[in-house]
């Protein structure tokens, strides 16, 4: 899905003369083509399937059916939903194999898809479970994110340093003893 170029330029040299700047002057000359091509990018994922994604690069489990795969600290960023302000980070993803897999970089491209829309940090934790499950029927999924939001440190109570942790446990990782083995997994990954 293309965004609309030339509204988004036309919007921006609108809010630029809201606040009192002169979009025509030097160093503002070119905000609005820049920005347009920015909002291009960060917004790549809209109209984007995550669950295709994953399928179009899946596989037969075979042997592996039943085995806990995670990809953990895969980078992100996205933009609040609710500022329009970006916020980065990593996510972890876990899941018991069922009769298909995906390929690691098919993860990587699914979080990417979704986080290239205006997003809410817990809503893409779920929507990364929900394509997981739907792209490979696995009996288990556990995605975590953690999010620094400029809407955080940037505006607001200015909380710099502060990390926001969400995370989406479905089927057999939703059990507790299950999903301790599976973030203990993920502790062990990331302190390597």
């Amino acid at each position: 899905m293309a965004i609309d170029g030339d509204r988004v330029r036309a919007a921006v040299r609108e809010l630029l003369e809201a606040l009192g700047e002169d979009p025509a002057r030097p160093g503002l000359a070119e905000t609005p083509a820049r920005t347009a091509d920015g909002l291009a990018e960060l917004f790549s994922g809209l109209g984007v399937d995550p669950a295709e994604v994953l399928a179009e690069g899946s596989f037969a489990a075979g042997a592996t059916t039943g085995q806990l795969v995670a990809l953990t600290g895969i980078p992100f960023r996205s933009v609040c939903a609710h500022h329009l302000l970006p916020f980065e980070g990593t996510a972890d993803i876990t899941y018991l194999a069922g009769e298909r897999l995906a390929g690691l970089g098919r993860l990587a491209r699914a979080v990417d898809a979704l986080a290239s829309r205006p997003q809410l940090q817990e809503e893409l934790t779920d929507q990364l479970a929900t394509a997981i499950e739907e792209a490979l029927a696995p009996s288990g999924v556990l995605v975590t994110l953690r999010g620094s939001h400029a809407c955080l440190w940037a505006r607001g109570t200015r909380t710099s340093g502060a990390t926001a942790v969400t995370s989406s446990a479905r089927g057999a990782l939703a059990d507790p003893v299950r999903r301790a083995d599976a973030m203990a997994l993920l502790s062990g990954a990331s302190d390597e």
